[in-house]
């Protein structure tokens, strides 16, 4: 794609700012025509809607006509002034982005099997610009619509969304940079496996905490009839900044944006699809590289092939029977991560048997319903970097908090209201604990 000569296609702005509009002069009786800028097609005729253009009359002797004149001038300034605002979304001219990316020479920022980043500059700001190929044609307008209500949320615990561009088959997300590291990363370093910076307990449940909240936003808080949901929360997706360990959750609305988020069938329809012998067929596929992993595919009937995206470990069991995301997916996905905060484990993991030679397969959720049994299997669980110096009451009603968001049953999962609650409640528990004993401590001293 970087070295193709092939025609780009590009959303471009729908409006020209007013300070680069022509002014018209204030001759005698002529009538001028201010255009807009041309519409993504190219099209350069005059407009003749109010909102795209607007006519000014200086002749003295109407007043009517003066005054309606006026009147559209200001309609349409307004509307100018509106669609300039910082709340409107930015559509970048693809070239921009080309020239940001060094026609896409930069070197990339990450990487993955479904989507590429480049970290660069535009327009004066520090930024990710995410490459993702759409999953389904989408609309113009739909899009348009889609990304203005994205751009208009503001949470601290989400990286802020400035605009995209298009070219082809692939949307440019571009991103603020934040900089800081996955949590991922945080909780298993290769190079380091015995250290991690969420070396105390208040670190993890600050993560916990922030994580909670950015996802109740979007379920809850953004103020738009949208429904909208993440559909790729995991450990890797979440960045965790210095030195207040806060968590800020990575590519809100690139799923919808991309045309990832499959809305479920209602089930009279779902019946009436199979009386027509039209079913889908869904396979599962890995986001990231992994080429050790085997692929598995849950195959309905002879149909158009539908592929449900994710990283195993994450997908909720009636995510991967029928690809529909749901808050409900979401809040699953949540509990997983939770699980990787206490434990410090992999969300799922191979094991061989030295022995017998045999692998055997392992989850982050498995081990907690073990864990949770008793209190000593608890802590022996909990992630071992943390020298058993945690509120073992607390860290059992996370693990169990987190087992009611990976329930089999959708329905009985929690709300993520009801979830950012209870986290909120733990970590000013544990902070409570955290000062009664330093002052124990330093009673003891004093001593």
């Amino acid at each position: 794609m970087c070295g193709s000569r092939k025609k780009t296609e590009a959303i471009e702005p729908n409006s020209t700012p007013l300070h680069l509009r022509k002014r018209s002069p204030t001759r005698s009786s002529t009538r001028t025509t201010i255009r807009s800028s041309p519409s993504p097609s190219g099209d350069s005729r005059k407009h003749t809607d109010p909102s795209t253009s607007y006519g000014v009359n200086t002749n003295t002797n109407t007043n009517t006509n003066s005054s309606g004149t006026s009147s559209c001038s200001s309609r349409a300034s307004l509307a100018s002034l509106r669609n300039s605002l910082p709340e409107n979304p930015n559509i970048y001219d693809f070239s921009h982005i080309r020239k940001a990316t060094n026609n896409f020479l930069t070197k990339r920022f990450s990487s993955s099997s479904t989507s590429q980043s480049w970290r660069c500059a535009i327009r004066g700001k520090d930024v990710v610009v995410i490459q993702r190929k759409f999953r389904r044609p989408i609309e113009t307008p739909e899009l348009r619509r889609v990304l203005s209500e994205i751009c208009k949320c503001h949470h601290s615990a989400l990286i802020k969304l400035h605009g995209a561009s298009i070219s082809g088959d692939h949307i440019y997300l571009v991103y603020d940079y934040v900089a800081g590291a996955d949590l991922a990363s945080c909780l298993r370093n290769p190079k380091s496996p015995y250290f991690t910076i969420l070396s105390n307990w208040m670190s993890r449940m600050q993560v916990a905490m922030d994580l909670a909240q950015g996802l109740e936003y979007i379920h809850h808080y953004t103020g738009l009839d949208l429904g909208l949901v993440h559909n790729h929360i995991k450990s890797s997706s979440v960045i965790v900044t210095e030195p207040s360990f806060n968590a800020i959750i990575c590519h809100f609305g690139a799923s919808e944006l991309c045309g990832e988020i499959v809305r479920r069938t209602p089930p009279h329809q779902q019946n009436q699809s199979r009386l027509h012998g039209k079913t889908s067929e869904i396979e599962e596929i890995e986001e990231e590289h992994d080429s050790s992993s085997d692929s598995r595919q849950v195959r309905r009937s002879n149909s158009k092939l539908m592929r449900v995206q994710g990283t195993r470990g994450y997908m909720s069991p009636e995510f991967l029977a029928d690809g529909a995301a749901t808050a409900k997916s979401d809040v699953y996905a949540f509990g997983v991560v939770v699980l990787e905060l206490l434990s410090g484990e992999e969300a799922q993991k191979y094991t061989m048997n030295e022995a017998t030679g045999e692998i055997s397969r392992g989850t982050v959720i498995e081990a907690a319903r073990e864990a949770v049994s008793d209190t000593w299997r608890l802590r022996r669980w909990v992630d071992s970097r943390l020298r058993d110096s945690f509120p073992v009451d607390v860290a059992e009603k996370m693990t169990r908090l987190a087992l009611e968001c990976v329930d089999v049953d959708p329905e009985r999962r929690p709300d993520m209201r009801h979830v950012a609650g209870q986290i909120s409640r733990f970590f000013l528990e544990s902070k409570g604990r955290l000062i009664v004993t330093n002052e124990a401590l330093l009673e003891a001293f004093a001593r």
